[in-house]
């Protein structure tokens, strides 16, 4: 065996692990059949959007899976008895308040006693396909020892049951089984899920994009491809102020302001001030904030919303114009209005045809300079800018953000991105223009991504920091954004124009042409997806009642969540998540969540329904997978180990 430098640097690296002949041969053994156990099932998610609630649920009951599981184990079992035994194990704590109630001591302890069972007999059929390592490693640790000896302990039948009984009986009389329960039901939505996948979108709208993000820091296996509601408070957390500005209008707009103060510590006082003395005597009644009927909130408190809204939602505006005239390559002169709007008329002129306005208050506005802050506006985002540069808990997300995401992940042969792919309606990739050039395809991905890197951890003194601190925003709303898909973004008309027309947001020619097996093809290889089962799975746009999530013959995914209660009354349901197994696809849709409390009193679960392939030539195994394929690199690496200890290129360890 003739080996290369790298290559005896390499095996001498891996024999400070594996000494031995034995060593490496028991690893050889030990990967070569964890290859051969079912793929871990995957779970993709996408466009949260606050809804911390609703994601927590789902995540419990893992889009169904756990209920299918109960009624494979349980056949017998009534559908009554079913339901509660799921919801036992999404809400344990609560839902054993319940079943305590009334229930003398024997029958408490004989309720115990059954239920650990039956939830032991779901843990075992969850974990089967699981290596007892990786069980191991997620094990509670106050009943780790407990629990290898219930699922690993004695195996011999008659004797194993007796065994397994004893062990409970113990864990009862020793005053153990309701946390030993409790430890049961979140053991087991933990192992239904070996990986997760965000696929953008988990601020904005809903009132808890903070403890989204504490929940997903706090898991396993998590990957997070952004949206473009992410990039936005990540250009916020940068100090980029267009981005800064749309954060707090569009927290204001959705009446969650508590994210940015309690869950963040950003003083929004300076705003405040300042949008109640410039628009005191100005109902701003343009800015409609979506308060739920629900909320006790006083009129005065609605009327204060909304002169915040108007008062930020200008100097976006500006500064949004400001940005567009800094960096002409955006191509986004359309979102520059401030300057085409008659100030003593009260119209706007937009693509030739005038408009009347709906409001013509802006005493901020100088109509010889419209893009210039006025001073106490400047000091209001000076303000701002520092509160988000020092809000150790938001830059802690963001960092969060930065080292489980990107811009879009190929894993195991499957593309996933937020928005989409810039085409032509003819199905070419479109070209971008940047200052390192035009960019295309996978080109402009992987640019853009360095781009806004630079923009967060560049040294104050490269030249491409501030370039990559404003190129946020282009993310967040551009005409060629991946994140954003439209050809321009009508938060100006939506607000100031009645005339609806103005408010259309044509879509980039994607979205039009990816029923077309061919193009989603082309996307797939531009991105070295090139496995005959290869699929795009996107977010980003909710799907209309009444179509499918499902496009190409099965190649590209739409899973919007459907999360944020806005978009309901367009999908009808809320939302969809995709589950991938050893078998194929499930396409889960979403009931829509009220409340924690409903869904414990009600036992309300998951809708789902199996979509696309249900059987991939067989069941797809670890090593069809990229954990598979780095394994087998290591089984190459090891049988080369093994042979340099026979031949002599490299020294046994002396065995102790």
């Amino acid at each position: 065996m003739n080996l290369t430098r790298d290559e005896m640097k390499y095996l001498r690296l891996l024999s400070n692990s594996y000494g031995t002949i034995g060593e490496a041969a028991a690893e050889i053994i030990n990967l070569t059949a964890i290859q051969n156990l079912p793929k871990g099932t995957e779970y993709f998610f996408s466009d949260i959007h606050g809804e911390y609630e609703a994601f927590r649920h789902i995540l419990r009951n893992a889009s169904g899976t756990i209920r299918r599981k109960i009624d494979e184990s349980f056949p017998e079992m009534s559908p009554e008895d079913r339901r509660s035994l799921a919801t036992l194990i999404y809400y344990p704590e609560d839902k054993l308040k319940i079943i305590k109630k009334n229930k003398t001591a024997g029958e408490l302890n004989a309720l115990y006693r059954e239920t650990i069972n039956d939830l032991l007999i779901v843990l075992e059929t969850i974990s089967f396909k699981n290596t007892r390592s990786y069980v191991r490693k997620r094990l509670p640790k106050d009943f780790a020892y407990i629990f290898e000896e219930l699922l690993f302990g004695n195996k011999d039948g008659y004797q194993d049951f007796n065994y397994r009984q004893t062990v409970i009986d113990s864990i009862i009389e020793i005053d153990q089984a309701e946390p030993f329960i409790i430890a049961l039901c979140k053991l087991i939505p933990d192992l239904s899920i070996f990986r997760l996948h965000i696929i953008g979108d988990l601020f904005d709208r809903g009132p808890g994009g903070d403890i989204v993000a504490k929940t997903l820091m706090k898991y396993h296996n998590v990957d997070i491809q952004w949206g473009n509601h992410d990039i936005l408070w990540m250009g916020a957390a940068a100090g980029n102020k267009a981005c800064i500005a749309n954060v707090v209008r569009i927290c204001t707009r959705y009446d969650n302001l508590h994210t940015l103060e309690v869950g963040y510590g950003i003083s929004l006082r300076p705003l405040v001030t300042f949008a109640m003395e410039t628009y005191r005597k100005d109902p701003c009644s343009a800015f409609k904030t979506n308060v739920s009927i629900d909320d006790a909130m006083h009129d005065t408190d609605i009327a204060s919303l909304k002169k915040i809204g108007k008062a930020i939602a200008i100097m976006q505006f500006k500064l949004e114009g400001q940005l567009i005239e800094k960096h002409p390559h955006y191509e986004m002169n359309v979102l520059r209005l401030l300057d085409k709007i008659d100030y003593e008329k009260g119209t706007i002129t937009i693509e030739g045809k005038v408009y009347e306005m709906s409001d013509t208050n802006f005493p901020t506005i100088d109509p010889a300079d419209p893009y210039r802050l006025t001073e106490e506006e400047d000091a209001v985002m000076e303000r701002l800018r520092s509160a988000f540069l020092e809000s150790a808990e938001l830059q802690r997300h963001i960092r969060f953000l930065f080292s489980k995401g990107n811009l879009y992940k190929v894993v195991n042969g499957n593309l996933l991105f937020h928005g989409c792919v810039p085409m032509t309606e003819d199905g070419r990739f479109d070209f971008i223009d940047t200052y390192d050039g035009p960019k295309d395809g996978k080109e402009w991905f992987d640019y853009a991504e360095r781009m806004v890197r630079t923009g967060y951890f560049g040294h104050h003194n490269d030249p491409n920091k501030e370039r990559g601190v404003d190129f946020f925003w282009y993310l967040w709303c551009g005409y060629k954004s991946p994140l954003f898909g439209k050809k321009k973004i009508t938060t100006f008309e939506r607000l100031f124009i009645d005339d609806e027309s103005t408010w259309k947001e044509e879509k980039n020619p994607y979205y039009k042409i990816i029923d077309d097996e061919e193009v989603v093809l082309k996307i797939l290889r531009e991105f070295g997806c090139n496995d005959k089962y290869s699929c795009i799975i996107n977010g980003h746009i909710p799907v209309k009642k009444g179509t499918s999530p499902v496009h190409a013959n099965g190649r590209l995914f739409f899973i919007d969540g459907g999360f944020a209660k806005a978009y309901q009354k367009t999908t009808g349901i809320a939302g969809y998540s995709l589950v991938q197994n050893s078998y194929g696809f499930i396409l889960s849709a979403h009931e829509r969540f009220e409340s924690k409390a409903q869904a414990i009193a009600e036992e309300k679960d998951i809708l789902f329904q199996q979509v696309a392939r249900e059987d991939v030539d067989g069941r797809m195994l670890i090593k069809d997978t990229d954990d598979g394929k780095a394994m087998q690199e290591k089984i190459e690496g090891l049988k080369m180990l093994v042979h340099a200890y026979r031949t002599g290129l490299i020294n046994q360890s002396v065995e102790q």
